[in-house]
């Protein structure tokens, strides 16, 4: 591998008092502890995207840091039996710079750890042309997994995490490779 993938890890949740921070920092301490990634965050608390879908400066440029992206993973929590609204903005806001690129999910919530939220986003991110990532990362009860300095002895979920990177890593170059072989045709 000649240069490090780009992975932008999209932090979902908007909501006051989020549980956010503390799942995407640990799962940003393990990406970049992996040693393959460039890891960028976009957190969605602090990118003003319109809810309309109309084009902005702000919407523009963050179109252009998705498309410098390789490889992307998402940070969920799960409301209602699904996953923010702020994240559904986020991915119809782009449009062809999410092509051949992969995904992975990261969920967080109650007994469902944030499953549902991620079965309903697989079918979002095929509709886009994205490889959903098979492992997922998902903490149930979440806010039970972590101590007080943010780390947790969840042997599932720091497994999931490595497989997770293994994963991205490798889908990450070989479609890299691919786009620049012979441009994605969708």
């Amino acid at each position: 591998m000649s240069t490090p993938l780009r992975l932008e890890v999209i932090v979902a949740s908007v909501r006051p008092q989020r549980f956010a921070p503390v799942v995407a920092d640990w799962f940003l301490r393990a990406a970049r502890a992996d040693g393959q990634f460039e890891v960028g965050v976009i957190d969605l608390i602090e990118t003003p995207l319109p809810l309309d879908l109309s084009e902005t400066p702000e919407s523009r440029a963050y179109c252009e840091r998705i498309a410098t992206a390789d490889a992307f993973v998402v940070v969920t929590s799960e409301y209602n039996h699904g996953y923010p609204a702020s994240l559904k903005t986020a991915l119809d806001t782009a449009k062809r710079e999410w092509r051949a690129k992969p995904i992975g999910f990261v969920s967080y919530g109650g007994l469902s750890g944030g499953l549902r939220a991620v079965e309903q986003l697989r079918q979002v991110v095929a509709e886009i042309h994205m490889v959903s990532i098979r492992e997922t990362v998902s903490f149930h009860e979440a806010k039970r997994r972590f101590d007080r300095a943010g780390e947790t002895q969840d042997g599932a979920a720091i497994d999931a995490a490595a497989r997770l990177l293994r994963q991205l890593g490798w889908w990450g170059r070989t479609l890299r490779e691919a786009r620049a072989v012979d441009p994605y045709p969708g």
